[in-house]
């Protein structure tokens, strides 16, 4: 009987990128959330129900791979979260809201935090490209100010459409194990 391996990624991202989205696109069963009433005025404006804790996702690739899907909540309030689901992760998406350029600050802390803390492949998926004003991964790559030296790669999708869900994954798994070998 083979051992299944399990490889356990990241999804984090500002408030309202696609974090759950993302995960509920993709994940083979139903996703464990941890939604509750968003409290905020500014961000009920944005949306009603925001992560608190983590939503959780599960993919089976193969006969011998598992990747188990972990989503962070936005708000740097929740961001001892960000550390405790940060550890044993292979990899990281930082998904950014590409029409909401007032995000893309917050974006960039939250990149460096997971960079500083936790030395695996990083990959931005430059969210609702679908949808008019996105700006591109090019400008968005600009507006973060990846460096080459960081190699980080903007990645468009649209949260919603499940095989450009899994394009992101499959670029991050292709750099995880390039990364390992």
């Amino acid at each position: 009987m083979k051992t299944i391996k399990k490889i356990k990624i990241v999804v984090a991202g500002p408030f309202a990128a696609g974090k759950t989205q993302f995960i509920n696109t993709v994940s083979e069963i139903k996703t464990v959330a941890t939604e509750r009433k968003t409290t905020l005025d500014k961000e009920k404006d944005v949306k009603h129900q925001t992560t608190v804790a983590m939503d959780f996702g599960k993919i089976r690739i193969d006969d011998e791979h598992e990747l188990y899907l972990f989503g962070t909540p936005g708000q740097s309030r929740f961001d001892f979260m960000w550390e405790i689901l940060g550890e044993g992760a292979l990899g990281i998406i930082i998904l950014v809201d590409s029409t909401d350029p007032k995000t893309f600050h917050e974006a960039r802390k939250i990149i460096n935090f997971f960079h500083s803390r936790f030395p695996v492949p990083i990959v931005v998926g430059a969210n609702k490209q679908d949808l008019p004003n996105a700006w591109s991964p090019e400008d968005i790559s600009f507006a973060l100010d990846i460096t080459d030296e960081e190699d980080i790669p903007v990645i468009p999708l649209s949260a919603k459409n499940k095989e450009e869900v899994k394009d992101v994954l499959l670029k991050l798994l292709e750099i995880i194990r390039e990364y390992i070998s």
